[in-house]
This record gives structure tokens, sequence and C-alpha cells, in this order.
């Protein structure tokens, strides 16, 4: 989380989580609609979230087993 960021979702806090995703500017944007301290609070708690990096995980080829069927055995 940067300075900027910070001073960012002070001043308009829908702006600082724009990044984040659809649901969390709105979510940002309603509590600022509610008030202005709760949506400066709910962006910083968005900010601080750590994300996990996406790993590209090998695809393998599946076979049918006992668990995973692909057909009816009737």
């Amino acid at each position: 989380m940067s300075l900027f960021r910070v001073l960012l979702s002070i001043i308009f806090p829908p702006l600082a989580v724009l990044d984040k995703g659809c649901g969390s500017v709105l979510i940002v944007l309603l509590l600022t609609i509610a008030g202005w301290i709760p949506g400066v609070i709910g962006a910083l708690v968005i900010l601080n979230k750590e994300q996990k990096p996406i790993v590209n995980q090998p695809t393998y080829p599946t076979y049918p087993t006992a668990n995973n069927r692909t057909h009816c055995d009737y």
C-alpha cells in the first residue's frame, strides 16, 4: 500500500480501490455515501488486504477413475 493510495483513500475512497474490482468499488461507494469515515475505513481495509499471486498450475489430462467417472455404468 503506497502513500499515494492512502491519501487517495482519505480524499476519495472509491477511486483508491478502483483496480480491486467492481465489488470493492461498490462496497466502498456505498460506505462513502453512508458516511465519509466508513468509506475511508473500508478503502483502507481493502487496500491493506494481501493479494495472493496467481500461480499457473500445469494442466494434466484427467483419466476416468472411480471418483470422477465421465459416463454412467448402468
